[in-house]
């Protein structure tokens, strides 16, 4: 199947959570490149800060206040870039949210409204996405996870709604595909990423929560979205260890399993649990991200992968995580 997509700086792009993290990130990149800007989320003040930062910069750019949890938020979406800019070119659903928790202690009505947000957000956003981008092409571009393909202790719910992400965007895919229709659809895989994501997430453990190294700034997952609006891809993995933890995950899930200590340890901090304003149900806080540790700002293998030199890349990754899961398995407590 052949697309056709624009340059960014002929396109529209729509990016749902927008406000922060990878969104925020998507949105500065995609503007600096000429896109125009349909941007989404439930904060709307955080929102109109970011339009007016980007039209003074001499980008362009329009704010929909949001819920990706409702289809009619999403229908109310694209009715405005139509309004706006006549179409839209590019759709990039990456609104998410998660519980840090052991699974017994979270909630049902909790793993709910997580779903609501992380997978019905994307189904809603695909299908009112592709039910215009089908009329003229386009990209469609669902932000899943490194945990779409390996699950993670104390997120269990949000590596469900990510298997499941993976799960529904595979499958659209390959419908659209067999009717021939011109859109190109990518998950974009992200390994830990240094944004509001342990600040914004519900926590039930007893101490604050953090993300696993290695982590990486946002702006790696920002060109590798914005990569893919220009150059379909099926899967774009951000970082190495992404795409190191899926094929563990995937070849040999009984040696990743012996990861669990490693995985419980590092993503527990030391400092006791305090009262937050998570994001399940409303806007976060705001809080800027703290991410104890190092933050990498380059991905040479999803440099390199997106440029078609990925598999060798890939193997690699593959051994350096096998050894770290052995080593991981050999140092567990008893």
């Amino acid at each position: 199947m052949k697309y056709r997509l624009k340059r960014l700086a002929d396109q529209v792009v729509v990016i749902t959570g927008a406000s922060s993290g990878i969104g925020l990130a998507t949105a500065r990149e995609a503007a600096l490149h000429g896109a125009r800007l349909v941007l989404a989320c439930r904060d709307k003040e955080q929102l109109d800060k970011l339009v007016e930062e980007l039209r003074t910069a001499g980008g362009d750019a329009v704010a929909v206040q949001m819920d990706v949890g409702r289809r009619e938020d999403h229908e109310r979406l694209l009715q405005t870039a139509i309004d706006t800019y006549g179409q839209v070119d590019t759709w990039i659903n990456n609104a998410g949210v998660s519980i840090f928790g052991r699974i017994e202690d979270v909630p049902l009505d909790d793993q709910r409204k997580l779903f609501d947000t992380n997978y019905w957000g994307v189904v809603y956003g695909s299908v009112i996405a592709t039910a215009h981008l089908r009329r003229h092409g386009g990209a469609l571009i669902n932000v899943g996870s490194e945990v779409s393909d390996r699950a993670v202790p104390l997120q269990g719910a949000y590596s469900a709604s990510k298997h499941a992400v993976k799960g529904f965007t595979d499958a659209l895919r390959m419908e659209l595909e067999a009717e021939g229709v011109p859109v190109s659809v990518t998950l974009v895989k992200p390994a830990s990423i240094a944004t509001r994501f342990t600040v914004n997430a519900r926590n039930y453990m007893d101490v604050e929560p953090r993300l696993p190294p290695p982590v990486y700034a946002p702006e790696v997952a920002a060109r590798a979205i914005l990569y893919a609006a220009e150059h379909p891809r099926r899967d774009i993995y951000v970082g190495g260890a992404a795409k190191a933890i899926g094929q563990l995950g995937q070849r040999m899930p009984r040696l990743a399993d012996k990861m669990t200590h490693w995985l419980i340890d590092h993503q527990r901090t030391t400092i006791p649990a305090r009262a937050r304003q998570d994001g399940l149900e409303a806007p976060g806080n705001g809080a800027e991200p703290v991410q104890p540790g190092r933050v990498l700002r380059h991905s040479a293998y999803t440099h390199m992968a997106t440029r078609g030199r990925g598999p060798l890349l890939a193997a690699a990754c593959a051994a350096l995580l096998v050894g770290a899961a052995i080593g991981a398995a050999h140092s567990r407590r008893p």
